[in-house]
């Protein structure tokens, strides 16, 4: 019974086996560790100083955090903010401080600490008991504190490309000691461009992908087919409400705005295939119809509406396809951004300028008492007037000037709005 708990424990993740154990193993990273980068330099020369590795997952933080404590002869200890609490950030320091030399305390998706958790660690960043490295998957700025952040060093890791990819596969079928080099595997035609695109820039899905395939083969070769069973349960990485979900949507919503429908398309997909919700995503384009296509064409909010509303009975993936029609549409409109402009600046003008009061003339007078004390006297109603205008009416407060938020532009039919108003206040110089 005791070896076979041992067999069990000895198990090793491939893409553990494989973690580079030198600077000189490291693929990918190169803005951070290529010859002569100060990150490089400072990990080489043993100088150290506490640090964030900022970027999506698989993409070798703890792997750095590793190195850097190896380079530097450093005492390595590891906590996880999933796990870990401020008791195991005390005993942790606590073991910092009997040991001799350096200390790297490597924390794991450290943006799950609260703020006390986080402070914690201020003072011994501070008297050097520890060599703070922190590792998370989103936006520092938003997630740390700010305490923890002028502290330390903020770099951003980048997901590896398919090349990168392609280079991992390899040295993982070709090294005998930690890799897969005694099966003498190979990789049949296509494969490999299917195994490292389904990976999408994730270093550990890749081998954990290929170390299912190595389980599977029978003959040595790994089969096109074999790739495809094997990745067509995983999921592009889409980070729902996090820095990647964020990140999509704007690239979405500028795309709509940039008038690249084709753009647009693909990033509506890329946010379908991750798995966001579509009712989210109509959300968003009903805004978007509002916020950079506005007057110059209305019927960008119409068709927007019909799209949220169309997905909402149909589902997916029929209703999809709806939601394509509206960003299509959107970014071939004319747009114009005038009345999210307008609403802004007379937004702050309504908190600024505070209760002022309603003039007189239009307020509603239902009861005699409220007419006695003249409300809505002189008031000019202006289906009465020449061209349905009350030339002079004034509709701001008394003590208000009086603005101009709504500036059409030159663009659909906010061209014609803009002649039509031009047209009113001609006649309201006049009247002046």
């Amino acid at each position: 019974m005791s070896d076979l708990f041992a067999e069990v424990n000895a198990y090793q993740p491939l893409a553990d086996r494989m973690r580079p154990q030198t600077l000189q193993q490291m693929v990918g990273q190169s803005h951070l560790l290529s010859a002569g980068k100060p990150l490089r330099q400072a990990i080489e020369a043993g100088k150290l100083h506490s640090m964030l590795f900022w970027g999506p997952p698989g993409t070798g933080k703890t792997t750095l955090a590793r190195l850097i404590a190896k380079y530097s002869d450093a005492l390595f200890l590891s906590l996880s903010a999933v796990l870990s609490g401020v008791k195991d950030i005390r005993s942790a320091v606590e073991q910092a401080k009997q040991f001799s030399g350096i200390t790297v305390l490597f924390v794991d998706e450290v943006h799950r600490f609260n703020k006390a958790q986080q402070d914690a660690f201020l003072p011994h960043i501070e008297d050097g008991t520890i060599v703070f490295v922190g590792a998370t998957t989103e936006n520092p700025s938003f997630e740390l504190n700010n305490a923890l952040l002028s502290r330390t060093r903020t770099y951003l890791l980048k997901s590896f490309t398919e090349d990168e990819l392609a280079i991992l596969v390899k040295m993982a079928l070709e090294d005998e000691q930690r890799g897969l080099g005694r099966q003498k595997l190979k990789l049949e035609k296509d494969a490999l461009s299917l195994l490292v695109k389904a990976a999408d820039g994730d270093a550990r899905r890749v081998l954990t992908f290929l170390e299912i395939l190595a389980d599977l083969e029978i003959d040595g070769l790994i089969s096109l087919q074999q790739v495809t069973e094997v990745v067509s349960q995983g999921h592009r990485r889409f980070d729902n409400k996090g820095d990647i979900f964020y990140e999509q949507i704007s690239a979405l919503h500028k795309s709509v705005r940039g008038s690249d429908p084709d753009a647009a398309l693909y990033w509506l997909c890329r946010m379908l295939d991750g798995g966001c919700d579509p009712v989210y995503i109509a959300r968003r384009v009903v805004r978007m119809a509002s916020e950079d296509i506005g007057n110059a064409d209305p019927r960008g909010l119409e068709i927007s509406l019909n799209a949220w509303m169309t997905y909402e009975r149909l589902g997916s993936p029929e209703g999809d396809l709806a939601i394509a029609h509206a960003v299509i549409y959107l970014a071939c409109a004319a747009k114009s951004n005038a009345v999210y402009s307008a609403f802004n600046q007379a937004m702050s003008d309504a908190r600024e300028t505070g209760s002022m009061e309603v003039p007189d003339h239009l307020r509603n007078a239902p009861t005699s008492f409220m007419k006695d004390l003249g409300f809505g006297k002189d008031y000019r109603y202006a289906h009465n007037e020449n061209d349905g205008f009350a030339a002079g009416e004034k509709y701001f407060p008394d003590d208000m000037s009086v603005n101009r938020y709504y500036q059409p532009v030159n663009r659909g039919l906010e061209t014609k709005i803009a002649e039509k108003l031009n047209f009113l206040r001609s006649l309201n110089d006049k009247s002046d």
